[in-house]
């Protein structure tokens, strides 16, 4: 979804995308931002980029209104995309959900979720 928001007195793109992970639970939706971040996600989309297509970034341990079936989201600002990373952050979107409260500590260090299984499934059209 492509909606202009005001960022920092400016006006900027915002794309909402819906990630994968195995189990194929209900989808996990994800607030991207960054310009550069977006085109990023739709080269991973039209199967142009093909190397660094799993997304990692800092989970906020609440719900967001884009994102209503999980009470956790991607903080957009800390979220990228990546080939291989270390197994520390790699967990199923509902594994999270189901001990999200022990992720931030022995679990998911630092909130980094690296989900090594995440697709991308689509971006979800403005209204």
């Amino acid at each position: 979804m492509r909606i202009p928001s005001l960022a920092a007195s400016s006006l900027a793109l915002v794309a909402l995308l819906e990630m994968q992970t195995a189990e194929r639970a209900a989808p996990f939706v994800f607030q991207l931002t960054d310009p550069a971040k977006i085109e990023h996600a739709r080269r991973i989309l039209s199967g142009e980029e093909r190397e660094e297509v799993h997304v990692l970034g800092r989970i906020v341990k609440r719900p967001v209104p884009y994102n209503p079936r999980w009470s956790f989201h991607y903080d957009p600002n800390t979220i990228s995309f990546f080939a291989v990373a270390i197994e520390a952050c790699d967990a199923t979107v509902p594994y999270t959900e189901d001990h999200l409260d022990e992720a931030c500590g022995a679990f998911l260090p630092g909130c980094v979720f690296c989900p090594w299984t995440s697709r991308l499934a689509r971006e979800i059209p403005a209204p």
